[in-house]
């Protein structure tokens, strides 16, 4: 038998570890010694190898223009092609032309070393990644409140709680691992509640003592809500709030103003349920509150955080174990990403681009000249768009990501990409639907191919080992993005000759900052997955914490939590007569973002044959819609096309459908077709999760996969 590789499952940001028995047949199972999953895995995990093989980019492409065909390339043609690029772009229209857009798919190495050559070397922040779509509104959230980034629990919370309150997410599909646990013990004790906050009777919210249906848009009415029962009620930790917080009194006028029969009108709830969900917090010794898209996905996001942050610190429900709150990651590095400063506004080591401080230490410790990191924030994801739009970027690496599916508003976003003068895909498959407005294509290591790190949600760092050679030509990003920095003439600044060198550079930015991981190395990660905050004591002994703020002192320079009182502000595209409904999307549990690796896995693709939307029976029967026929969905932006799945899991006046079909695996079904791109003025993420929509039946017999070219029947 051979030997048993371990790693990542390298999917959603539970982080689970996998087995690997790298024979002639790849066997992968999960890692029973692994502390966050225990040996559990679901199907995309468990499905994973099945794509290592298949449609993968094996050697460098170019091509001129958008309308030629690619022809092979050498590795040094074609890096030759993009250094002079650089120098060009540098020299006739500065560094704010160049931008890179990154992925939580990537490895902290190779994060590390693209922060390292645009930030440090070429004098840009404009390094965004599709965590900006993802996580950006909790990190601001956890900034604003609690002073640092970073979750303050542990997949241990779970089992320790006394309620679970779900908002804004379908955790048992989309992270199933983590639900498996907390109903594992909500099973063993019965009298442990779980309430979920969802438009959709999803199965999450299938099993909840109490699913909140609310109407799309309301989530801070009703937080604000639950807020005042508990104040009405003097169900608050008043001692806490005195020694270790900010802004009570300004939160608690704020919350008057949320009466539960204004909140219950607003939600589209009963006030007993109102009412019934304040008494489980109110009466549960430790409550621990979990979100992710269904909050961050807001022109509100940051508030809606900030709001859930203010219940846990009304009740004084943070740093003790089965409490606090808890965002779970969409990204298997997500986290990682943060930590390494793998956003436009972020530097290494939870640091600030606009902090002064910040950026003399990290100039510093690369020893580039003071100044050189630019004092602004770069460019975040939409405004790269804009900037293709107006010709102010001329140069675009894209890696490890689809955007040509999933940014909003889709169609304004792929006439800005035929825009750019200079694209490059770096990726693992070809084809992709980005790869369409690429100039250059480079092959990318993927999963079991290169060794890296990555962190999940509850701070967990594990090493994703590699257990076999990159397919053709391909290489690891960060080797990738080092010897681009060597060949500018950056050669003392990417002389590392493994990723175990880049990580190990990496983690002296985290000393003494509050992800500290100066404790951790690849060496140790090899023997077992580390969590922070990890330092070295005494050079022998390392400190480390399972949660943050168990002393109640934050990381704000009074070390006092803040509330942060915010009023509901709604959809920023309310329904209307025109456009009756609000489309919300999300995924499905076997698929994974736009398809690129899951759509190449047989067993998942017979779960999901095509896409869909939900309609409730009552908005169904009035427009003449039946189940399994096909709706046209249009919104101010554009139209797809979805069978119909008639169904009262949804709320009425709310559709769902799911997020990973592109041009690619189905014809016009791209939900980002329909969305919008107004964005939360702190985090900058844009609202994908609802927008105002119209339906129309149509009369069509027959579906083509595109990709595939198989039929398929409504």
């Amino acid at each position: 038998m051979s030997e048993i590789v371990k790693t990542l499952c390298p999917y959603c940001g539970v982080g689970c570890g996998l087995e690997v028995i790298p024979e002639k047949n790849l066997k992968v199972r999960g890692d029973r010694a692994h502390p966050s999953s225990q040996g559990m895995v679901c199907v995309k995990g468990a499905t994973v190898a099945e794509a290592l093989d298949k449609d993968r980019l094996l050697y460098p492409m170019v091509r001129n223009s958008l309308d030629e065909p690619f022809h092979r390339a050498s590795w040094d043609q074609a890096l030759h092609l993009i250094v002079e690029r650089i120098k060009t772009v540098h020299s006739k229209k500065g560094a704010d032309a160049i931008c890179m857009y990154g992925s939580g798919q990537m490895q902290t190495e190779d994060y590390y070393v693209a922060q390292k050559l645009l930030k440090g070397c070429l004098g840009t922040n404009n390094f965004d990644s599709n965590s900006r779509m993802c996580m950006s509104s909790a990190v601001k959230g956890y900034v604003q409140s609690l002073g640092s980034d970073g979750p303050p629990c542990c997949y241990e919370d779970l089992e320790l709680t006394n309620c679970a309150f779900i908002v804004g997410s379908n955790t048992a599909e989309c992270h199933p691992i983590i639900f498996n646990r907390l109903q594992k013990y909500r099973k063993k004790n019965p009298e442990v509640k779980l309430i979920v906050v969802d438009p959709r009777r999803t199965p999450t919210a299938e099993v909840a003592d109490l699913h909140l249906a609310i109407r799309p848009g309301t989530d801070i009415d009703l937080l604000n809500g639950i807020a005042h029962l508990l104040l009405r009620w003097g169900e608050i930790d008043a001692e806490f709030i005195e020694d270790c917080t900010n802004n009570f009194k300004e939160f608690a006028l704020l919350v008057q103003h949320y009466s539960p029969e204004k909140v219950a009108l607003r939600c589209q709830i009963r006030v007993d349920d109102l009412e019934l969900a304040a008494k489980y917090w109110a009466e549960s010794g430790n409550v621990l509150s979990l979100w992710s898209m269904g909050i961050n996905q807001s022109q509100e996001g940051t508030a809606k955080v900030s709001s859930i942050i203010n219940l846990h610190l009304l009740t004084g429900q943070i740093g003790k174990p089965g409490a606090g709150p808890f965002s779970l990651t969409g990204q298997p590095n997500a986290m990682g990403g943060r930590e390494v400063g793998g956003l436009s506004n972020l530097l290494p080591g939870y640091r600030f681009v606009n902090n002064p401080q910040h950026r003399a230490e990290v100039e510093q410790f690369w020893e580039i000249p003071a100044g050189q990191i630019a004092p602004h924030n770069g460019r975040s994801t939409w405004e790269i768009i804009t900037g293709l739009e107006r010709g102010d970027v001329d140069f675009l690496w894209i890696v490890a990501t689809n955007p040509a599916v999933s940014l909003p508003d889709l169609e304004r976003a792929k006439a800005a990409l035929e825009l750019s003068p200079f694209t490059i895909c770096q990726d693992a498959y070809y084809p992709t639907e980005t790869t369409a407005y690429a100039h250059v294509l480079l092959p990318a290591a993927q999963w079991g191919e290169k060794t890296g790190t990555m962190t999940n949600s509850e701070r967990f760092v594990t090493l994703a080992q590699a257990f076999r050679q990159p397919v053709g030509e391909a290489k690891p990003d960060w080797e990738i993005f080092a010897e681009v920095g060597r060949r500018l003439g950056f050669t003392d600044k990417f002389s590392f000759n493994s990723s175990s060198d880049v990580y190990a550079e990496f983690v002296q930015l985290t000393r003494d900052r509050p992800c500290d991981m100066t404790g951790i190395s690849h060496a140790q990660l090899a023997e077992s997955p580390m969590q922070w905050p990890q330092s070295i004591v005494e050079k022998t002994r390392w400190v480390v914490s399972k949660r943050l703020y168990t002393n109640h002192r934050f990381f704000t320079p009074d070390e006092r939590a803040r509330f942060i009182p915010r009023h509901s502000r709604g959809l920023a595209e309310p329904p209307d007569s025109n456009f009756p409904f609000v489309l919300t999307t999300g995924r499905v549990y076997g698929h994974w973002h736009t398809q690129t690796r899951t759509g190449r896995i047989e067993k998942i693709k017979q779960m999901y044959p095509q896409p869909f939307i939900e309609i409730h029976p009552r908005d169904a029967d009035e427009l003449g819609i039946a189940d399994n026929t096909w709706v046209e969905v249009r919104s101010l932006r554009g139209t797809a096309k979805f069978c119909a799945k008639v169904t009262r899991a949804i709320a009425p006046g709310t559709v769902f459908v799911p997020i990973h079909w592109g041009e690619l695996w189905f014809e016009d079904a791209e939900a980002n077709a329909l969305t919008h791109p107004v964005a939360c003025p702190d985090s900058l993420q844009p609202e994908l999760k609802a927008c105002a929509v119209q339906l129309v039946p149509v009369k069509i017999d027959t579906k083509v996969n595109l990709y595939q070219a198989i039929p398929l029947q409504c």
